[in-house]
């Protein structure tokens, strides 16, 4: 009977360790230093990173090894701005009568391990009809694959605003919107929005403070929030221990909105000396999507959408990428995101070679995508850096992003919660 107990305890501690992985990493970017190490084992354990040593150590025989001696290793990039259940198109605008809920949750299965297996192990989807809380509870229960989903459920703004669906429509074809659509005017209805939007299980809220792009006959750089209608949205999203995100284009709406206590500005197409002061002040993020407004400014050019869309498509193309070097090199924070949807999801990396090229150097701008990111997310203990206690997401590459920003895109290995989906 002691033989047998001691064979079960010995066979308990093979299991144990054979639960262990080294990874061999030739090159090393961990999030948070500026310098690359080089010949770094990385020790992962039940999901997590258990330790980090110098040199590649000896796996012995019962510690599976990944070898990617040869590859730049990074931490699971973060994307701050998708919506996995869109994709913009020369049909976007017919879809709305033409597609159900559960065809836009399937196909948003799609894009999700897309996004995945193109290294974003992380993101923030900012919303649209709801469907982005179930796929998150659907990649947390291990139905399907994508990346780890921080959902803001339906995008919250006053009637006529950004995401009111009967913009430019005759108001007998869509039903009167409100704070269940995430339509709402005044402090009062506000509140309620935010709060159905938290009840329906949103991590992080996302509000409108100007209008957008797509919306028919709209002037996107009108504000649409007061500072107090933004307060009462900020204040209620906080008592829950929610941030807030604020899709802005013009100055005066991302001004309130700065004023009003929101967390990260999304897009602040124009936003102006003012605005970038007042970002610095208060400490709020900058998201700057620079891809989206390439993207849509390019199939604006290819007949995509009506005039009055395609004038403000291409207007945000020709400006976005200015204001994010006006912005960096004033020093506001800056996140990334992408606003994936207004492109094809698993292209996120081309916002490296936006930012670069606008002056952000590559290591500042993958930090944008890991450190920075996690610290917007609140969730810098857990994610964005290579170091011990950290949960495993853990990419690498072919090439070297800080010679050519455009390897990053080269993605050969991806770990998410110390589970493999590429290799």
């Amino acid at each position: 009977m002691k033989k047998l107990f001691v064979l079960v305890l010995i066979c308990f501690a093979q299991i144990v360790q054979a639960q262990k992985t080294y990874i061999y990493c030739g090159k090393l970017i961990d999030g948070i230093s500026n310098a690359v190490q080089k010949q770094v084992t990385i020790v992962v354990d039940s999901g997590r990173i258990k330790n980090i040593i110098n040199g590649y150590a000896d796996a012995g025989n019962t510690i599976k090894v990944i070898d990617l001696k040869s590859k730049t290793v990074l931490p699971g990039l973060i994307d701050c701005h998708v919506h996995l259940e869109a994709i913009l198109s020369t049909n976007t605008l017919l879809e709305v009568f033409t597609l159900t809920d559960a065809d836009i949750a399937y196909r948003s299965v799609n894009f999700a391990k897309r996004t995945l297996l193109a290294g974003f192990t992380t993101v923030r989807d900012l919303g649209g009809s709801g469907i982005d809380i179930n796929l998150k509870k659907a990649i947390e229960s291990g139905w399907i694959e994508g990346p780890r989903v921080f959902a803001a459920g339906k995008i919250i703004s006053s009637s006529g605003g950004a995401s009111d669906p009967s913009n430019g429509f005759r108001d007998d074809i869509f039903h009167h919107s409100g704070p269940n659509d995430g339509i709402a005017d005044g402090r009062d209805e506000l509140v309620k929005a935010v709060r159905l939007q938290i009840k329906a299980g949103a991590d992080v809220i996302k509000i409108a403070s100007t209008g957008g792009v797509f919306e028919l006959g709209d002037n996107n750089k009108k504000a649409k929030l007061t500072i107090d209608e933004i307060k009462a949205v900020v204040e209620t999203a906080n008592d829950y221990g929610l941030k807030v995100a604020c899709h802005a284009h013009g100055a005066e709406g991302i001004r309130r909105a700065i004023l009003g206590g929101v967390t990260s500005i999304e897009h602040g197409t124009y936003m102006d000396d003012e605005d970038i002061k007042l970002m610095k002040q208060y400490g709020t993020w900058y998201v700057p999507t620079i891809i989206a407004g390439k993207a849509v400014a390019d199939s604006a050019k290819k007949g995509y959408y009506p005039p009055v869309i395609a004038g403000k498509a291409i207007a945000f193309g020709n400006q976005i990428q200015k204001t994010f070097a006006k912005a960096y090199k004033a020093g506001v924070k800056i996140a990334f995101g992408t606003d994936a949807g207004a492109f094809d999801h698993g292209k996120n990396y081309l916002e490296f070679g936006y930012m670069v090229e606008a002056g952000m150097p590559p290591m500042e701008a993958i930090k944008s995508a890991t450190s920075n990111a996690a610290i917007l997310l609140g969730k810098e203990n857990e994610l964005g850096s290579i170091g011990n206690g950290k949960l495993a997401d853990i990419i690498a590459i072919d090439g070297d992003p800080l010679n050519d920003i455009s390897t990053i895109k080269n993605v050969v290995f991806v770990m998410k919660g110390g589970t493999i989906y590429l290799k």
